[in-house]
């Protein structure tokens, strides 16, 4: 495509195609991540070592290499905390949801923002809003407003007051399908994969002594088939209880699926299609 098919059509008086002003020099591959005004200053830092300049950048390269090294592994191990569970902070027990984790402790949290919606941020005093596809807060808890590849706007922490994510039902959508497609539950009769989005699946809670367990089945068939040999213990109609509604054992589960991350309840509680 000819570079006026991408940045307009306009010409100059004599129809010709407005010309883009050419390098100088063309750039390397790992400098298009650097603006051209890092670039101009890492020209100028090597310049500084004079004739020896190429000995030392390669020196500076493995330098820095070593550096992202032990940063990838700090970020690792912070992973794992999160994965297993723990504040990556504090050490306290993180609440689990599906986009979103949150010590509920020192109040350290992370979560998904949406990729197709919109970013809004209200201003002090109902002065307005500012939107962008992007947000980012700063170290002065600054808030940076991109759109596409540029910043559009810098809000100082004193000028706005709070941030909405818009969601589209679309993409929540297509992270359900996403998700419900990489959950692995086997089925706690016959063994077998349950899939979440097949006809006759079943998650219970059930109570057999004290505590409440969890069990997933992949049909009817199966879910009967349990139910039939291992009936209720601590009431006789457990099954069909709701166990918000029920104080004769102790629950281990609440809204957020805090045992088992991948099954989130939002999934299940989505009614299914009418056939």
């Amino acid at each position: 495509m000819p570079l006026m098919g991408i940045f307009g059509s306009k010409k100059n008086d004599d129809n010709e195609p407005v010309k883009l002003p050419d390098n100088k020099e063309p750039i390397a591959t790992n400098d298009l991540l650097l603006s051209e005004e890092q670039r101009e200053a890492q020209e100028q830092d090597l310049a500084l070592f004079g004739e020896q300049h190429e000995e030392h950048e390669q020196h500076l390269q493995k330098e820095a290499e070593k550096e992202v090294q032990k940063q990838a592994q700090d970020s690792f191990i912070k992973l794992q905390k999160i994965k297993l569970g723990r504040c990556p902070e504090c050490g306290g027990h993180l609440r689990h949801n599906m986009y979103a984790n949150i010590c509920e402790e020192c109040g350290w949290n992370t979560y998904d923002i949406p990729k197709y919606g919109k970013i809004i941020i209200h201003l002090h005093g109902n002065d307005g809003i500012v939107e962008g596809e992007h947000a980012y807060r700063g170290k002065d808890n600054e808030i940076i407003v991109a759109n596409g590849e540029v910043v559009i706007a810098k809000i100082p922490a004193s000028s706005y007051s709070w941030i909405e994510y818009k969601w589209s039902e679309d993409e929540l959508s297509q992270r359900r399908r996403v998700m419900n497609d990489q959950i692995k539950i086997p089925c706690g009769w016959c063994g077998k994969d349950a899939d979440v989005n097949k006809d006759g699946f079943h998650l219970v809670h059930i109570a057999f002594g004290n505590s409440q367990e969890r069990y997933c089945f992949c049909s009817d068939e199966c879910y009967e088939a349990f139910r039939k040999m291992y009936p209720a213990r601590v009431h006789r109609n457990c099954y069909e209880t709701n166990c918000y509604e029920c104080n004769q054992c102790v629950k281990r589960y609440g809204d957020e699926a805090e045992g088992i991350r991948t099954l989130a309840k939002d999934y299940l509680r989505m009614k299914k299609p009418q056939q």
